[in-house]
This record gives C-alpha cells, structure tokens and sequence, in this order.
C-alpha cells in the first residue's frame, strides 16, 4: 500500500506521514529528496547549470540566484520543475522498491511530477488560510507577509482534492489531526495494520 500525500505548506502533509512512519512503513518526505540530490547528485546539478547557467558553482547551487530566475519566468519554473520531477521521481521509485507493505511519499507536486501513479490511493491534505500562515510562519520563523506570499503562490485546495481519492481536513489542533490520520490510515482496505 502506497499512499500519495500532498496539499499546500503549512496544511500538515507531515503529520500523515509521520503516522504512516509510526504504523512500521516508509514514509519518502520528497522536499528532503530534492534537497539531498542537490548534495549528492551531480546529473541533477549538471542538468541545472546547463539550462540556467551560473547556478551552479564549484557543485553547490546557488539557489537564491536560480529563484530570481525562476520566480520571475513561468517558462523557466517551468523547465526547473521538470528536470527535478524527473530526478526526484527516479529515486523515489528506487526506494520503494521492492515495494514495501507501507508507505507514503509527501509531494507537494504529487500530480505534477507523475508520483501519484506509484501510489494506490491519494490524500490531500488541507487546513484553513490562517492555520497554514501561522505554520508556516511558527515553522520557518519567516514574517506573515512572506507566509502569504508562499501559500499565494501554490495551488488552491481545490486543484488538491478535485485529484485525490481522500481529503483530510486538519482543522483542528496538532493531536487532534494526528488521531485523524490514524483513523484514516487504519481504515484502508488492503492494508493489514498492526
């Protein structure tokens, strides 16, 4: 049973998987993966320098010079993002095989970045607008006017539920939706749960 999780920052995407972790499985947090390959893979690295030359120096991105870039041109997030999708993609696959009875894989571009096929079933997580700016700023000890601007810049809840199978609302405090996830999680069918 894999299980795909995604939904915007700060809406608790980490406390699923967390439980998905604390039930035995595997749980595949796909920021982290990223961020490790930027340290570990140098294809990724070279397919970066040559598309946006000047990103990459000594093998170290430099990646507040590849946001001005980006950020500033859709086309060129655009190709960004797939040559990450594909990068984190692979590894993501690799890990989970052989496939494990359990797992989850955290992907804020689930869809986008085709991990949704290895899963069985999807869940996207959301929270209500403040919940996720407090988060976010408590969590990255960033200003609220920045915390808007990430949250503005993802994808609407909508785009999240109208493609998953399930939808956990996390509208409540931390142990309450932590109970909610483990409720869910015991309540999918072909998983035998301990």
């Amino acid at each position: 049973m894999i299980i795909g999780i995604t939904g915007g920052t700060g809406c608790g995407k980490t406390t699923l998987l967390e439980v998905v972790r604390e039930l035995g499985g595997v749980g595949l947090d796909c920021d982290r993966i990223y961020h490790e390959l930027l340290e570990t893979d140098p294809t990724l690295l070279a397919r970066i320098a040559r598309r946006f030359p000047g990103t990459v120096e000594q093998g170290t991105l430099q990646r507040k010079k590849l946001g001005s870039l980006v950020f500033a041109d859709p086309a060129a997030l655009e190709d960004l993002n797939r040559i990450t999708h594909q990068a984190v993609y692979s590894k993501v696959a690799a890990l989970l095989t052989p496939p494990p009875d359990l797992a989850a894989i955290d992907a804020i571009a689930l869809f986008e970045s085709g991990l949704y096929k290895l899963c069985r079933v999807t869940v996207a997580v959301t929270a209500p607008r403040e919940a996720r700016l407090q988060r976010i700023m408590a969590r990255d000890g960033v200003p609220r006017e920045y915390a808007l601007q990430r949250v503005r810049a993802q994808q609407d809840d909508a785009f999240f539920t109208q493609r998953c199978d399930y939808t956990l609302e996390n509208d409540s405090d931390s142990n309450a939706f932590r109970k909610k996830c483990l409720a869910f999680c015991r309540t999918l069918e072909g998983w035998e749960h301990k």
